[in-house]
């Protein structure tokens, strides 16, 4: 799910007459795959925010649920991956910070990545290795 910024805008802070319009940082807009009506939902909640209708913690609630989760790999989803960027294994394990032999352990199945490192792989499936360089 790719993360775009959208415009800050003046908006008042609130209806009521004889406030002065408050500037607000500029919130992540996600986009949602094809469809957009994540983004559009996203957006909608962002605007009642910045309103007051919705707190801080609904907020991060929302966020939290607009973040794509990261799909598992596989030994050879990994061993395909690493082909395709055309690097060795210590090549690759040096731009995911992690060991030659944690690569080959994926490659082969005796580990999983789990944590950054899958996060990392994920990326890497979607963008290319250029994204982490």
């Amino acid at each position: 799910m790719a993360v775009t910024k959208i415009k800050s805008r003046k908006e008042p802070a609130s209806a009521k007459p004889g406030h002065k319009a408050v500037e607000k940082a500029p919130r992540a807009s996600v986009r949602a795959g094809k469809s957009g009506i994540l983004a559009a939902v996203h957006e909608s909640i962002s605007d009642l925010h910045e309103a007051g209708v919705v707190g801080v913690e609904t907020m991060r609630e929302f966020d939290e649920l607009c973040i794509e989760p990261v799909e598992p790999l596989g030994p050879r989803q990994i061993s395909e991956l690493r082909r395709r960027e055309k690097v060795s294994q210590p090549i690759f394990a040096r731009y995911l910070n992690v060991s030659k032999s944690s690569v080959s352990q994926w490659e082969t199945g005796a580990k999983r990545p789990d944590g950054a490192a899958l996060k990392l792989l994920s990326l890497v499936r979607r963008k290319g290795l250029k994204a982490i360089a």
